[in-house]
């Protein structure tokens, strides 16, 4: 965070300042108890502060409030700056601060393939410029604020994923970020507990185009669902890419020993792109990012040369060594439909000549939705084939039951629990098995039984 004096802020907010020195400098923010972890933190709250024994480690510390405090109970240490509405306070404060920089900040959101785009954006970017970004995939509507606050004096661009996990999600994030570019990588099924149907969700998405305002909106030309966007009255620049009809075409996909290669047309010129990771997916990711790098300056064919270094995520279509002498894919980063239909294709890919075995998860927040998108995953699962499919939860059996219906021609197995399909796998993979293990971050069954699968390196 670009420091700011207690004197500054006070001018920012519209407060008034009643304990503590105008020149403390301000160096991070917060509007949550939990978020306070540093000295020299500004804080944002409605709620009275009752128990300053556990904020003591944290002084100096800057409390904005509408509470009139006894100051007498107040430590010292602790600035107060009253305002007469904290809510307002705070925007007039995040919206000064954004004010301050300007420099390209990119915002990407989609149903797969964010933090992959994100991570490989940034490590174009971070070869020249020194760079900001999501850590990971925390995307959450509480890291907005920190993310922000990251952004400094010698800050040359700044790359932050937009979650939706409901209506707005995009739209707030905007208000922090205000982007001059935004990506939305594909949309698929997800989150429909709180968007409720397809097109909400698929509107949820769509907020990308009035945060963008008249910025640069990057897409996927080959998206169904990104083409149910209504880009009537968005007046800003659109970049498309995919394998026809896109500003950023790629042609020739082939799978190599260590990742992808393929070729990548644009403006009238060729390029040939290698990169690490396995799956057409991964191509569009990097299609995706190619695009914004372009567009923020980088020369093609050294953001190219820069890509084929890329290290990819550790639980996203990692391959390794397996039990019994079998080759493992880790895609336990997250499960979608559309990340299911991208894993099944590369297990496919992979897999030629071997024993095929899919281990597949629940699919998570999904709500009233869940029988029919498990439904929708069953039918992924019988379209691409598998010679063995194991699933591991209750509602994932669901997947189990429909491929079996419509006539999957594999060995078919629904277990509760990881202990039963652990047993199954020891018994059935050898040196002529590949086996994919896809599920949810947050289903410790899943970690659990991809833990117990691993055996050795990463192979590529």
């Amino acid at each position: 965070m670009k420091p700011i004096p207690v004197g500054a802020v006070v001018e920012i907010i519209g407060g008034e300042l009643v304990k503590g020195s105008p020149d403390l400098l301000i160096e991070h923010g917060a509007y949550r108890l939990k978020q306070i972890k540093h000295k020299r933190t500004i804080f944002f709250t409605n709620t009275k502060i009752v128990n300053w024994q556990s904020l003591l480690t944290f002084l100096p510390l800057v409390i904005v409030t509408e509470w009139a405090y006894r100051l007498k109970e107040v430590p010292d240490g602790v600035t107060i700056l009253k305002v007469e509405d904290m809510t307002n306070a705070y925007w007039k404060f995040v919206e000064y601060y954004r004010s301050q920089f300007k420099i390209p900040i990119v915002t990407i959101t989609g149903t797969a393939g964010k933090t992959t785009t994100k991570e490989m954006v940034k490590h174009i970017l971070s070869s020249e410029y020194e760079i900001v970004a999501t850590h990971l995939s925390n995307n959450s509507r509480t890291e907005l604020l920190q993310n922000l606050l990251r952004i400094g004096e010698t800050t040359k661009a700044a790359v932050f994923e937009t979650a939706v996990g409901a209506p707005g999600d995009v739209l707030g994030a905007g208000r922090y970020f205000k982007p001059s570019i935004g990506v939305i990588t594909n949309i698929g099924s997800h989150h429909l507990n709180y968007c409720k149907t397809q097109e909400g969700y698929i509107e949820a998405k769509a907020e990308m185009l009035q945060i963008v305002g008249k910025g640069t909106l990057i897409i996927n030309a080959d998206d169904a669902n990104t083409k149910k966007i209504n880009f009537r009255g968005f007046q800003g620049k659109i970049i498309r890419f995919g394998k026809s009809n896109a500003d950023f075409i790629v042609s020739s996909i082939t799978y190599t020993e260590r990742g992808m290669r393929f070729i990548l047309h644009h403006g009238g010129k060729q390029y040939v792109v290698k990169m690490p990771g396995y799956g057409e997916h991964q191509v569009y990711n990097a299609l995706a990012a190619l695009a914004v790098v372009h567009e923020i300056g980088v020369p093609l064919q050294k953001a190219i040369a820069q890509l084929a270094t890329f290290r990819k995520l550790n639980k996203q279509l990692q391959m390794l060594r397996g039990i019994n002498g079998s080759l493992l894919i880790d895609d336990t980063w997250s499960i979608t439909t559309t990340s299911l239909d991208a894993a099944l294709r590369v297990l496919n890919k992979l897999g030629i000549g071997k024993k095929k075995i899919a281990v597949i998860g629940t699919i998570t927040d999904l709500g009233s939705w869940g029988y029919s998108i498990h439904k929708l995953a069953g039918e992924i699962i019988y379209k691409h084939g598998v010679d063995i499919l194991i699933t591991v939860g209750e509602h994932a059996s669901i997947m189990a039951s429909k491929a079996q219906q419509l006539g999957l021609d594999a060995e078919i197995y629904s277990f509760k629990n990881n202990m039963l399909a652990r047993s199954l796998l020891n018994k059935i993979a050898d040196n002529n098995t590949i086996i994919l293990i896809k599920g949810d971050m947050y289903s410790e069954a899943i970690h659990e039984l991809a833990a117990q699968l691993r055996r050795g390196e990463e192979l590529a």
